[in-house]
């Protein structure tokens, strides 16, 4: 690849751009479309996203499964080729570009804009350029409503879009996606990687494959057998379980203040399973140890508002920003830390939770409104299998390794994204030209 920094600059509307760029608006129909409403008929299975299924750029729940034969009486956008997306709402910087499974799988609510492109290397530019945070303050400033403020269609045409020559879109798209492969990549690896551990779990510990040369014994606890040997326990005698600190609004912040620690919170676990790297900040002088933690511990969500059952009890190890000097953060009330009493555990417990968080998130909710997790009756109902000391080593040795190699992945993951992030407004402003890929 080959960089140069642009000296010679016009002034326009939307500030300063090289001279042979380009500014105009969505509604010029020379590059752009703005999508409509309504999609045409179906057979068959369509998922369906609202805005709260996307985090950034990407996909992070399903909100449901649905099946028309027939044009659905509700409004919906269908995913186009060529065509970019993002969320009407004011301060939602939430962005979708049409592939494959999102044209042929997928349909949208209302709450996105669908912009489609004349060439496709306008759609890959503007997929980027969306994403300026430039641009979504731009974008703020036209949405309109009383109840909910909202870019409509009519709007968003006048939103102005900067236009390098096509040859360079490519080039500006290609240079950031390269990025975004790379991180989609060590994403996929984790997904493997969390696999095969949880392939290992449930042939040690809920099918005991690996023992079944040896004797069995019937377990009235359990009501099955289980190889000679082992142990029957509450799950809360072999773990402490420790909720984080009942905070102040006053006391959190969204940059990192001055005696400040990173504070993980509800907004860190994404429903279905997954850790979300974006943090927030607190100082408070109410902070005790058993608010503590470490990177590389285990939490769980214990509560929930949607009453779906995809987050309560969903568990992530706790994972601190690259740049981050310090060795203990602070979580929140509505998280859970489990402490296991022997430290070979540790991958066991988590295993455990993604295995059965539906079946916690059913059987052990409290509350109506908002659901709780019944951490009481957990710990002195819910019973658990405990191999010998020699076995919890071998399975320990055999699964940690994975789990190092899925924290270093989510790691270099957060330094591609910041990397990326700081590249784009450079690029797509035409401060940083492009001149080879």
């Amino acid at each position: 690849m080959k960089f140069r920094w642009e000296t010679e600059f016009k002034k326009t509307e939307i500030g300063e751009i090289p001279r042979e760029w380009e500014v105009t608006n969505l509604g010029d129909n020379r590059f752009f479309k703005i999508l409509p409403s309504g999609i045409k008929e179906f057979e068959g299975f369509k998922e369906y996203l609202s805005t709260s299924s996307v985090e950034g750029n990407e996909i992070v729940k399903i909100e449901e499964v649905i099946t028309y034969n027939k044009r659905p009486s509700r409004a919906n956008m269908q995913p186009v080729e060529n065509s970019v997306w993002l969320a009407r709402m004011i301060n939602s910087p939430k962005f979708l570009k049409a592939n494959k499974d999102l044209i042929e799988n997928k349909i949208l609510s209302t709450g996105f804009l669908g912009i489609q492109t004349k060439e496709k290397e306008t759609c890959d530019y503007l997929f980027y350029y969306i994403q300026t945070k430039e641009f979504q303050e731009y974008k703020d400033a036209y949405v309109t409503g009383a109840v909910q403020e909202s870019l409509t269609n009519e709007s968003a045409k006048d939103l102005l879009v900067i236009i390098p020559p096509l040859s360079e879109q490519s080039r500006i798209a290609t240079v950031l996606s390269w990025f975004d492969d790379l991180i989609e990549v060590k994403k996929r690896q984790n997904e493997i990687l969390e696999k095969t551990a949880m392939a290992i779990f449930k042939s040690w510990f809920i099918d005991f494959e690996p023992f079944r040369d040896g004797e069995f014994v019937y377990s009235e606890d359990l009501e099955k057998e289980i190889p000679k040997g082992w142990e029957v326990k509450k799950i809360g005698e072999v773990a402490d379980f420790k909720n984080g600190l009942s905070y102040k609004g006053s006391e959190k912040f969204n940059e990192q203040i001055h005696g400040s620690l990173i504070f993980i919170t509800l907004n860190n676990i994404i429903e279905g399973g997954g850790f979300k790297t974006e943090y927030a900040w607190i100082k408070s002088e109410r902070i005790k140890n058993q608010h503590l933690l470490k990177e590389g511990d285990i939490i769980f969500a214990n509560t929930e508002q949607t009453k779906t059952g995809r987050l309560l009890g969903t568990p992530a190890f706790v994972i601190f920003p690259t740049q981050y000097s310090k060795s203990v953060g602070v979580f929140s009330h509505h998280l859970t830390k489990i402490n296991p009493k022997d430290f070979r555990m540790k991958y066991f417990f988590y295993l455990l939770f993604r295995l059965y968080q539906q079946e916690f998130a059913q059987t052990f909710h409290t509350g109506t409104g908002v659901w709780g997790f019944d951490l009481q009756n957990f710990k002195t109902i819910y019973l658990i299998p405990i191999p010998p000391s020699h076995i919890l080593q071998s399975f320990h040795s055999l699964v940690e390794p994975l789990f190092q190699k899925i924290i270093l992945n989510q790691k270099q993951i957060m330094t591609l994204r910041k990397i990326r992030d700081t590249l784009l407004p450079l690029l797509v402003f035409g401060k940083l030209r492009v001149e080879e890929v």
